[in-house]
């Protein structure tokens, strides 16, 4: 007797007739689980124009595909001005860092504007989401909810409550009789999603799912979970930071390069619009080892402070970073060792507010900062500096410039070092002194010309 079972890749979706250790198209090890054999799909007559079949797309009414504001700036701005109806948004990051809080805000501001909103959890009792609502002030009596992790009885729910927008928490939780294996399973949650995202369509219901990640930080689940959606968002944050970050990996509304930033505090998150002030230290002293710069994070530029301090060998050297890259660090410390030699001394290196940054151009502020903690110099008060350092020394031009000057200068930053020839079409702000410099050796005796002649540090 011929198996009709077949079996499908966790990662990939690739399907095979028997049971693989790993799969031969994304090379995965133990990601083939068993599957229910799809169902093949009869031919019916088409539909027509008047009932939803083919219609000239000059004659398709644009207007069903407005977004809507969620009443959270951050929210709508990685969105695309806010929720389409019918759209569904998947929304995943790592447990623990606030998606259920940031969801219970979302629903109940529409749920504030008039709007009915459907909330279901399969993860907490609905006395718990309540205890949280209490926490947040987001009680509202148009805010349903519902504790439940049968897909047909939330179906129900959907058809009886008829909600304007519906959040499932999460959807790996929910699990359909019709389909074997347990919840969060390869089968279980392609059913789920696809019944959802139906019911969705078919209603224009805006809807948002949470999903899990995995330990490398992918959404968990089969990969068609990404593709069936229509929106898919990444909430970062570190745990020991206030900072919280939204990122749009797939978006069909709007932009994917938007990042919106929300403040974690005890009474809920909150919607942050200038960022920058998280990452600055409070003291109006100078001290040596502080240098400013500014990242981009998507299209949104954010001034960062980066510290260094250098200390006495105590055994081999120390290289202890946080929130930078440890390998960059070490290519900087090297190209350094003209200037600010520091090999036989501990050094360590920080952003101000847990951010972590990872983007070239803040090289040169970090070879900067690290080479007045050498020399004990406190750098130009109100200093900032943009560049990427090569492995020769040579300070390179990084794409925003202008977009980051403007940013430091409405912070109050009057001086900027930057590569040479990056002003070329690129409008200083008004009251701002920029000196471009060659390279790494330049730009550290323009930052700190009181060691012009002290030789190597």
């Amino acid at each position: 007797m011929v198996s009709t079972m077949q079996y499908l890749c966790s990662a990939c979706g690739h399907s095979t007739a028997k049971w693989l250790g790993r799969c031969p198209q994304c090379r995965e090890w133990g990601t083939i689980e068993e599957s229910a054999p799809a169902q093949r799909t009869v031919r019916t007559q088409a539909k027509p124009a008047r009932d939803g079949g083919a219609t000239p797309i000059t004659q398709v009414d644009r207007t069903l595909a407005q977004a809507r504001s969620t009443h959270i700036p951050e929210f709508d701005r990685v969105l695309g001005g806010g929720l389409v109806p019918g759209a569904v948004v998947l929304l995943a990051g790592e447990p623990g860092v606030g998606k259920s809080t940031l969801l219970l805000e979302v629903a109940s501001w529409t749920a504030r504007q008039g709007t009915t909103v459907l909330y279901v959890t399969g993860e907490e009792s609905a006395a718990q989401v309540r205890l949280r609502a209490e926490r947040v002030d987001a009680l509202c009596d148009t805010l349903y909810l519902t504790a439940e992790t049968d897909l047909g009885v939330v179906l129900g729910t959907i058809d009886q409550v008829e909600p304007d927008l519906l959040i499932i928490d999460s959807v790996q939780t929910l699990a359909s009789a019709e389909v074997d294996g347990a919840p969060g399973g390869v089968a279980q949650v392609r059913e789920v999603a696809a019944a959802i995202i139906r019911t969705a369509k078919d209603h224009a219901i805006p809807t948002v799912l949470v999903g899990h990640v995995t330990k490398d930080g992918t959404v968990a689940g089969p990969r068609t979970l990404e593709h069936l959606v229509d929106v898919v968002c990444s909430f970062e944050g570190e745990r020991h930071s206030r900072l919280r970050m939204l990122r749009a990996v797939k978006n069909r509304y709007g932009p994917t390069d938007e990042v919106g930033c929300f403040d974690m505090t005890e009474s809920g998150i909150e919607s942050l619009p200038d960022p920058s002030g998280l990452f600055l230290t409070r003291s109006a002293t100078r001290a040596p080892g502080s240098c400013l710069t500014v990242a981009l994070e998507g299209r949104r530029p954010m001034l960062i402070e980066v510290q260094s301090l250098v200390a006495p060998m105590n055994g081999h050297p120390r290289r202890t970073v946080s929130g930078l890259d440890a390998n960059r660090i070490a290519m900087i410390l090297a190209v350094l060792g003209k200037v600010a030699s520091s090999s036989d001394k501990d050094v360590f290196a920080a952003t101000v507010g847990g951010m972590r940054v990872t983007e070239p151009a803040c090289d040169l502020a970090l070879a900067l900062s690290i080479a007045s903690a050498v020399h004990g110099s406190a750098l130009y008060s109100r200093l900032v500096a943009i560049g990427e350092i090569s492995l020769s020394g040579e300070i390179r031009q990084v794409p925003g410039l202008g977009q980051r000057l403007s940013e430091a200068s409405r912070q109050g930053v009057t001086n900027a070092i930057v590569a040479r020839g990056a002003l070329h079409n690129v409008t200083v702000p008004e009251g701002m002194r920029v000196a471009e410099c060659e390279n790494v050796v330049e730009a550290v005796l323009t930052a700190l010309p009181e060691i012009a002649g002290k030789g190597d540090g």
